[in-house]
């Protein structure tokens, strides 16, 4: 058997490994390859993989840098079965379905430039009835169902705590009248998660790949994190502010409803309205609401005991840009939660512009910004920033809570690990930077005794 590094070997996106047997070949994840430099020069179809020959295809979870190229593969000929949890089947149809759209317009603009220059025109990745075809191949599987996915190798999947619908995959393959075990972590969240069950990962293994995006360090931890939310929100309510909140659609905004249903169940503060302004947030809650069985037991438990976490009547959509306008003139105390997470594009920065240099306004940065982003020049505290072409000059509460990541930092990853640590696998770290998984390494070899690989794009293991 030999495994192929098709991405995330040596950065943190691009997550694609191809398994080749005496009898079989499949890919697990084939995501898009994000940040960085000229990553569309990496998002293409590698040489040396041939649709047309993949007996099947698995999917870890449906965040884009784990599933980004499927819809390549359809586009250039596989027809076969992907294998996804019923909830990654639904979140990877939305989170594709936009891809293909941002693709798209990303083109036009292009081409509008490269027409006025006389140049040729480039075309998107894929279009959306390339995503049409791809979501028509998934097939969903149970958490815990073994399943023969390909001649000779059987796929279970196990719960790994990232996202709604997220798992570690584990491979049996039977070659040469000999068993062997494969374990792709996938993404691993951290215990403290809010909303979905902890990972429980497999118990043995022969070749483990481990993801270690925060393999050097932990995150801030949840308690501390949402101390500060709390202090935050109250103090904001007696202000009557308005509260901005820049929050990625799939995940983080679920997160943040969870914790304000908190505070608004134990009294802290009375509810006020919490508006979801972008269409994907809206529909990425529904399709957690539609998961309940996925949820862990304190949040059943907040439902069942508080009609507010229960009814939900406080959290208000506002699907249209006529709606989304209507929100400048909202008095506070409100939230507002709108894409992009870094404050790149979207609605969120029609709302920045219209409240940074108000003094009444509150900005609530959930997530890490990256260098260059307007939400770094927020939070590295700008006095003035420039929102469609427009200086505007900071006047509002800027707040940072960087507790709410959705990956297990350094200690989760060796707890995630212990267990398989017992049968002593062959471990290849992945999915992390130099700085993520050089120090998990280190503590792996002194830990256990394992001597971890550190592989690069393109590199084999073998088994």
């Amino acid at each position: 058997m030999k495994i192929t590094l098709h991405g995330a070997a040596g950065g943190v996106t691009g997550s694609a490994y191809l398994v080749e047997t005496d009898n079989a070949r499949l890919l697990v994840d084939f995501g898009l390859f994000q940040g960085g430099r000229n990553p569309a020069a990496k998002n293409v179809l590698p040489a040396k993989l041939d649709p047309k020959r993949l007996d099947a295809v698995l999917v870890t979870h449906a965040h884009l840098d784990h599933t980004g190229r499927l819809p390549l593969l359809v586009k250039h000929g596989y027809a076969g079965k992907i294998y996804a949890t019923e909830a990654t089947v639904d979140l990877a149809g939305l989170i594709l379905r936009d891809s293909a759209k941002v693709q798209g317009y990303d083109a036009e603009r292009t081409n509008r430039k490269l027409r006025r220059a006389g140049r040729p025109l480039v075309e998107p990745l894929y279009q959306a009835e390339d995503v049409e075809r791809t979501m028509a191949c998934f097939r969903p599987v149970q958490l815990g169902e073994s399943r023969e996915v390909a001649g000779g190798i059987t796929a279970r999947y196990f719960g790994a705590g990232h996202m709604l619908g997220s798992a570690s995959i584990e491979l049996t393959v039977q070659e040469g009248g000999k068993n062997k075990v494969v374990v792709f972590s996938g993404d691993i969240g951290p215990s403290s998660f809010a909303l979905i069950r902890e990972a429980q990962p497999p118990k043995r293994a022969d070749l483990v790949f481990l993801e270690s995006t925060y393999g050097d360090r932990d995150h801030q931890t949840i308690k501390k994190t949402l101390a500060e939310f709390r202090r935050i929100i109250t103090h904001a309510v007696e202000r009557k502010a308005r509260i901005l909140v820049p929050a990625f659609a799939v995940g983080r905004t679920q997160q943040i409803i969870y914790h304000l249903d908190e505070l608004f169940c134990a009294g802290t503060v009375k509810p006020f309205p919490v508006y979801i302004d972008s269409p994907m947030a809206i529909e990425a809650t529904r399709i957690y609401q539609s998961h309940p069985d996925l949820f862990d037991d304190e949040t059943n438990d907040l439902q069942r005991a508080c009609d507010i976490a229960s009814r939900h009547d406080h959290v208000k959509p506002t699907p249209t840009p006529e709606e989304s306008m209507k929100l400048n003139h909202v008095p506070g105390p409100c939230l507002i939660m709108a894409g992009s997470g870094m404050c790149t594009a979207g609605r969120i920065l029609h709302h920045l512009r219209h409240g940074l240099w108000q003094p009444d306004t509150s900005v609530v940065i959930v997530g890490y910004q990256g260098e260059g982003t307007l939400g770094r020049q927020l939070v590295d505290g700008a006095k003035f920033v420039k929102i469609f072409g427009e200086t505007i000059e900071v006047k509002a509460r800027i707040h940072t809570l960087n507790g709410f990541s959705a990956h297990a930092g350094q200690t989760e990853l060796l707890r995630w690990f212990h267990q398989l640590a017992r049968s002593k696998p062959q471990v290849v770290l992945t999915h992390g930077e130099a700085r993520g998984r050089e120090p998990l390494a280190e503590l792996m070899r002194k830990k256990y005794g394992l001597q971890p690989l550190l592989p690069v794009q393109g590199d084999v293991i073998t088994l």
